[in-house]
């Protein structure tokens, strides 16, 4: 982890904030990544006490001042804030700076939806201070991706895993594009060491390796010395008899993958993926839902996080399809996306099912995680999304739905309703 110190912090809190991040080290050891202390995003008024940019998410830092030490701290991010039971009062008037908190945060997706960078999870944590031994919230904010805590070491670096899930690591060029977003006049700062994936791939490297030109292999098979003339003699003698060898293999090898590929597709090799673009739109309970392209895969795990991921490497999936959507309420665009997970037995679909419906057990990734953008110009971010789910027998529909454009929350009443509709739209692969 490498802290910059941009500005000043905003709480008195800020200051352990960025000595818990400084305790991290250099380097991907434990987390990496880059911290901007005291950054003030542009366009905003607010300074922020810090936002770590990790490979695998961002994280906004707000502190909190407590008027004294607490044991125990009831925060939920709508209503009143308790501190060992007793209301909270603290000299501004407020009762529950979680608020503040949440609209600095819109700020932050704002400028990166804005420079159209790589959409990562902005998660946000409420550092409290001076000391709080626990701190206590509803299930429903932390699903929000909200995390309210004394920031000790330990404590801070949990919440960043828990947070940052971004299924791969983005690049180096993709996190100075972040940085540049949200602090435009500070210094190409030095990302080597921290994690992020670098510009080329292992299957690029490996290439400029294995390839051997095929002349001159054939010129290393023959002896120094030999006459060449001797060496073109010696193919023509046996090149009759092995072509027809050659040619009978082919056959017989054709026929028996024909045999092997004519039972069921889940037999098929994992991490296969292909694609197809609908153009018909769909209308569910007077709604009309745009679809925007489907993508099937058969390692569903690779494209899960969180506890959804954990339990797909543990159980077999069949097919996974992942069908984009877009519509429309009140005036306002929405980006939908429609999982259907396939199982071999009906039983494992409900188990997935109980996993996938426990607020922060994770859910299946949109593509544009992966490099398949959105279509369009739209950069939907989906880690604040309404959730749906529903059985189709031995499948699972996991539906996620957020605005295109503007903030989501997950309890939002607009997003639900369109989450629900679209588990009604019959998806094929």
């Amino acid at each position: 982890m490498r802290v910059v110190r941009i500005g000043d912090e905003t709480s008195t809190v800020g200051a352990d904030v960025r000595a818990a991040l400084t305790s991290w080290g250099r380097g991907e050891s434990v987390v990496g990544g880059v911290a901007l202390v005291g950054l003030r995003p542009k366009d905003s008024d607010r300074v922020i006490d810090a936002v770590v940019v990790l490979p695998r998410g961002v994280l906004v830092v707000v502190g909190v001042d407590l008027p004294d030490p607490a044991v125990r701290l009831d925060a939920p991010l709508s209503g009143q804030w308790k501190t060992d039971g007793w209301p909270l009062t603290r000299p501004d008037g407020a009762v529950n700076p979680a608020a503040e908190a949440v609209a600095v945060v819109g700020v932050v997706s704002r400028v990166l939806e804005a420079a159209r960078t790589e959409p990562l999870p902005v998660g946000t944590v409420v550092a409290v201070g001076p000391y709080v031994s626990q701190v206590h919230q509803p299930t429903s904010d932390l699903l929000r991706g909200v995390r309210i805590l004394h920031p000790e070491p330990k404590t801070l670096l949990n919440a960043a895993r828990e947070l940052a899930v971004h299924q791969r690591p983005c690049t180096v060029a993709q996190a100075r594009a972040i940085i540049a977003a949200l602090a435009p006049d500070l210094p190409e700062v030095d990302l080597a060491g921290e994690g992020f994936a670098g510009a080329a791939t292992p299957e690029l490297g490996a290439a400029s390796t294995t390839l051997i030109p095929r002349a001159q292999l054939a010129q290393q098979q023959h002896p120094a010395g030999e006459p060449r003339q001797k060496a073109k003699q010696k193919p023509l003698r046996w090149l009759p008899a092995g072509a027809a060898v050659l040619v009978a293999l082919l056959l017989l090898t054709g026929i028996v993958y024909a045999v092997a590929s004519s039972g069921s597709a889940d037999e098929s090799g994992r991490g296969t993926t292909s694609t197809r673009t609908a153009t018909n739109g769909v209308t569910v309970d007077g709604r009309t839902f745009e679809p925007k392209g489907t993508i099937t895969d058969t390692d569903c795990a690779a494209h899960a996080y969180g506890d959804v991921q954990v339990w797909l490497e543990r159980n077999r999936c069949s097919e996974l399809v992942r069908a984009r959507y877009e519509s429309t309420s009140d005036g306002k665009r929405a980006a939908v996306l429609v999982s259907v997970l396939r199982f071999p037995q009906t039983v494992l679909a409900g188990e997935l099912n109980a996993v996938a419906d426990k607020p922060g057990s994770g859910a299946i990734a949109d593509a544009s995680t992966e490099g398949e953008p959105w279509p369009g110009k739209a950069k939907p971010f989906f880690e604040s999304a309404a959730f749906a789910s529903g059985r189709e027998g031995n499948s699972l529909k996991l539906v996620q739905a957020v605005w295109i454009g503007e903030p989501s929350t997950t309890d939002d009443e607009d997003l639900t309703r369109i989450a629900t509709s679209a588990l009604e739209i019959q998806v094929n692969a």
